[in-house]
């Protein structure tokens, strides 16, 4: 069977990521997770007071930063290192997610992100998910999906995810990050988010894990026998 890119779009907190690095485990395929990309980049904005404003300032940072993904052994997941350190961990917080889609927005972020992308996926064989992997990233992907959900559902599994983390988060400020997020990601000039012409939708509202993951199984088999 003939190896392919599995390109998958969709909204904020709607499992995208899991499904994805599920999906990629069971075709023994390389799982890249374009929004820990994008996170580790706010990381290191944040962490040296890049502003957005000045372009010079912002591009003189990504010429600092190295971004790859390594197989941790232990969980079987795949991570993002920035820099050499594995900051997986460190990008999941609510700081970052609260400013990762600005940060996204800027076009020369973008453009180094992007790039470094489609040199990933040159060889095929892999699983990529975020927000324009198969408009932009890989336009011309065997296998396109676009993953949404409702917003109650959305904010319910994000809320579960960051309580662990954040124990004073309210569903409140969840709900109001994931519509702020929605409407930065869906609004923005470049790049915006929405669904590819030739992408399948998966509702997962009421779907659990592995009823989804037989769905996008079976599509990405039918697209690997062609």
């Amino acid at each position: 069977m003939r190896k392919i890119i599995v390109a998958i779009d969709g909204w904020s907190s709607c499992g995208k990521s899991t499904m994805a690095r599920q999906l990629a485990s069971k075709l023994n395929y390389l799982f890249i997770d374009s929004g820990a990309m994008y996170r580790a980049i706010t990381l290191f904005f944040s962490r040296n007071s890049i502003g957005l404003g000045s372009m010079d300032n912002v591009k003189q940072a990504l010429s600092q930063i190295n971004l790859e993904f390594v197989f941790n052994k232990e969980n079987g997941n795949t991570e993002i290192c920035l820099n050499k350190e594995n900051v997986e961990n460190l990008i999941r917080n609510f700081d970052i997610a609260a400013r990762v889609s600005e940060v996204a927005s800027n076009s020369f972020v973008r453009e180094f992100a992007v790039a470094e992308q489609q040199k990933i996926g040159k060889c095929k064989g892999i699983v990529m998910d975020g927000r324009d992997i198969g408009t932009t990233v890989f336009p011309d992907a065997e296998l396109k999906i676009f993953v949404t959900a409702d917003i109650k559902t959305r904010v319910l599994r994000r809320y579960k995810e960051l309580i662990l983390k954040s124990p004073e988060i309210t569903l409140d400020e969840v709900q109001h990050n994931l519509e702020a997020r929605d409407h930065m990601d869906s609004n923005r000039e470049i790049s915006p988010l929405r669904q590819a012409d030739d992408a399948l939708l998966l509702d997962n509202t009421n779907l659990t894990p592995s009823q989804q993951l037989d769905i996008v199984l079976n599509w990405a088999s039918a697209k690997m026998a062609v």
